[in-house]
């Protein structure tokens, strides 16, 4: 399904954008259902990249040296890939309990846009996504959210995107899934596209969407000059675990 969706796109087109855990939806059986990075979404990704000619990004279930990750893999169009370790695991479900947490921050750069990559419950930890500019530029351009939000809690969705957007001066996707999962939880979707000063400039509830976007370098340089609010952050640098310390 998701092949031909992809397939079907008919713009010029740079990145493609899934949701979190896109393959199996949100699941607390990684033993069950996840796979490795030589596995079939893996190379599933690898094949849909190159061949479309695109940046493919969207978070699985990785085991790797006995542990288990909710991991964003950002597929490059020549077959290199890159990934994010979700940082911030959802104890309200036991998330915690089954996956081991990232240590790191992937800042990537397509073209000039560098794109900050997060996952869902990281949204509401601004922190972890705030730039940390030294008074020259900020950190990113873009910040990408792939998510499993539900519905009950859409009000806090849209309100963090928007809020993660106006502080960083950062253009924001959200991706979210939509349908109801195994556990009768429903997903109301509410992806968005948000600008820099927080206009909403795309939303969709409830039904399944391709939709396409440029964003403006132009508008978003401009807005940062006209108001460089970025330039009077606290300065600050984020301590990440280092596992083999």
């Amino acid at each position: 399904m998701l092949e031909a969706k992809i397939m079907g796109i008919t713009e010029n087109t740079n990145l493609v954008i899934l949701p979190e855990m896109f393959s199996t939806g949100f699941s607390m059986k990684p033993s069950n259902l996840a796979e490795t990075m030589e596995g079939e979404t893996i190379a599933w990704m690898k094949r849909i990249a190159i061949s479309k000619k695109i940046i493919l990004t969207g978070s699985i279930i990785i085991e790797e040296n006995g542990q288990f990750f909710n991991r964003l893999i950002w597929m490059l169009p020549n077959g290199n890939h890159g990934y994010y370790n979700k940082r911030h695991l959802f104890a309200f479900a036991g998330e915690d309990q089954h996956y081991t947490p990232g240590t790191k921050r992937l800042i990537t750069s397509v073209n000039g846009w560098k794109i900050n990559l997060q996952i869902c419950y990281d949204l509401r930890f601004p922190v972890w996504s705030r730039q940390q500019s030294n008074n020259e530029s900020p950190e990113f351009d873009l910040l990408i959210y792939v998510a499993n939000w539900p519905e009950r809690r859409s009000h806090a969705w849209k309100t963090l995107l928007s809020a993660r957007a106006i502080e960083n001066q950062s253009y924001v996707i959200g991706v979210n899934r939509v349908g109801e999962d195994g556990n009768q939880i429903n997903h109301s979707g509410d992806s968005m596209l948000i600008d820099p000063i927080g206009n909403v400039l795309f939303t969709k509830q409830q039904d399944e969407v391709v939709q396409g976007f440029e964003l403006n370098k132009e508008a978003l340089q401009e807005t940062r000059k006209k108001f460089p609010f970025w330039k009077d952050s606290d300065q600050f640098h984020i301590l990440q675990d280092d596992p083999h310390a």
